[in-house]
C-alpha cells in the first residue's frame, strides 16, 4: 500500500490538526463501521462514504475500509441503499439515487489513495451493480430523477445538484471500470448526456431550487461546468450565498452557515483556479472548529447559536478534511475535486452531434 501523508494548509491548518479531525471522526465510528452523523444518530451512504475518504486520508485506513464493508452488507440485491440507518436497522426507506452513486466516488478515490488493486477488484461489482441502479432512472433527455420511493415507484423531478454528483460519481465508475478491463461504454454515453442537460438545459430539466447554495456551486464541484463558464457561475450568485468572514449561507434567505458547504463551494472555486477565494473561505472555516477536532454544523447569526442545535456532524469534520487535501494538492487524491480530468476519465461532448442532427 502506498504511504500515506496528511493534507495541510500552510497558515490555516496543520496535519496534526487535519489528524485530530480525522481520529474525531474514528471515534465516533461503531463496531459494525457504520459512520453516524454523531452519537447516537443515522448515518446516510453518501455521507458515510465521505467520512471513510477522510478517515483514509488521515492513514485509517483499516477504519475507512470497514465503513466500506458496512456498506457492502447492506447492498440490496438490486444495487441500491435506503436513505437513512440506524444501528439497529432501517430509518427513512427511500432510494436516493445521489446517495446510491456516491460509493463510486469513495472507492475510487480510495484507489487514487492506497493503490490497493484487491480493494478495488472487491468492491467493482459493489460499484458496477450501483451506477446500474441509478443509470435506470435516466430520462431520455440525460438528467437523472432524484429518487425512488420505497416500493419502487420513482419520484417525478430531477435535482440539478444530486445530479451533478451523480455526473462525478459516474466518472469515478467509468475510471474504475477503465483500471480494471470493464469496458463500460454506456456509462460513458450517460455521463455525456447528463453533462450536456447540465450545462445546457438546466431551467427545463431541473425542479427549481435556487434558494439552495448546493444548486449553484454543485455543477462547478461536479466538474460538470468549468473554466470561464464555471467562473462566471461562482460569481453570479457569490453574494447571494457567501457571508463576508463567515462562510456560505445553506439556505439564501436562512442566517445559518454551514461548514460543509463552505468546504464544498471552495472545492468548486479551486476547480476554476479561484485558489484565493478557496483559501479566504477555509480560513473563514476555522473559527467553527472545537478542541476535539470537530466542527459545528451550522451556526445562526448574529446570536451565533448552532444548528442543527449543538450538532458537531461526522460529515462536516470530513469535508474539512477533504477541503484540505484539495488545497494542499500534493496528495494523489488531492485532484479528484479540483482537478478532474487529472484523475477522471474526460467527458464526452455530444453537442457537436446535436448541432449535426439539427442540420
Amino acid at each position: 500500500m502506498a504511504d500515506i501523508t496528511v493534507p495541510e494548509v500552510d497558515g490555516v491548518i496543520t496535519a496534526a490538526e487535519v489528524q485530530a479531525t480525522v481520529d474525531a471522526i474514528a471515534d465516533w465510528q461503531l463496531p459494525n463501521g457504520m459512520v453516524p452523523w454523531y452519537p447516537g444518530g443515522h448515518a446516510d451512504p453518501w455521507n458515510h462514504v465521505e467520512a471513510a475518504m477522510a478517515l483514509a486520508l488521515g492513514g485509517r485506513v483499516a477504519e475507512a475500509e470497514r465503513a466500506y464493508d458496512w456498506l457492502v452488507g447492506l447492498q440490496r440485491p438490486d444495487g441500491a441503499w435506503h436513505q437513512y440507518y440506524v444501528e439497529d436497522g432501517i430509518e427513512d426507506d427511500k432510494f436516493d439515487l445521489n446517495v446510491v452513486a456516491y460509493v463510486a466516488a469513495g472507492v475510487w478515490h480510495h484507489w487514487l489513495l492506497t493503490e490497493d488493486r484487491g480493494f478495488a477488484e472487491t468492491m467493482w461489482p459493489v460499484v458496477e451493480k450501483a451506477i446500474d441502479y441509478v443509470l435506470e432512472l435516466q430520462q431520455p433527455r440525460g438528467e437523472i430523477l432524484w429518487a425512488r420511493h420505497a416500493d419502487g415507484t420513482p419520484w417525478p423531478f430531477a435535482l440539478l445538484t444530486g445530479s451533478s454528483s451523480i455526473c462525478h460519481s459516474l466518472r469515478c465508475a467509468i475510471a474504475l471500470a477503465e483500471l480494471l478491463d470493464h469496458e463500460r461504454p454506456d456509462w460513458e454515453l450517460s455521463a455525456a448526456q447528463l453533462t450536456h442537460v447540465i450545462r445546457h438545459q438546466e431551467a427545463d430539466a431541473f425542479a427549481p431550487k435556487h434558494r439552495w447554495a448546493m444548486d449553484w456551486y454543485y455543477p462547478v464541484l461536479g466538474g460538470v461546468i468549468l473554466g470561464e463558464t464555471g467562473r462566471a457561475r461562482l460569481a453570479d450568485r457569490f453574494d447571494t450565498f457567501i457571508d463576508d468572514g463567515r462562510g456560505v449561507r445553506c439556505v439564501k434567505d436562512r442566517p445559518w452557515i454551514t461548514v460543509a458547504e463552505t468546504c464544498e463551494c471552495l472545492l468548486a472555486h479551486l476547480a476554476v483556479g479561484e485558489r484565493e477565494t478557496a483559501e479566504r473561505l477555509f480560513s473563514w472555516v476555522q473559527q467553527y472548529r472545537v478542541e476535539s477536532g470537530r466542527y459545528w454544523t451550522g451556526t445562526v447569526y448574529p446570536d451565533l447559536t448552532h444548528f442543527p442545535a449543538d450538532e458537531q456532524s461526522t460529515y462536516t469534520a470530513a469535508a474539512v478534511v477533504l477541503a484540505a487535501d484539495g488545497l494542499w494538492g500534493a496528495g494523489p487524491t488531492s485532484a479528484l475535486f479540483t482537478d478532474h480530468d487529472a484523475v477522471l476519465p474526460a467527458l464526452i461532448d455530444i453537442t457537436e452531434e446535436d448541432d449535426a442532427s439539427a442540420e
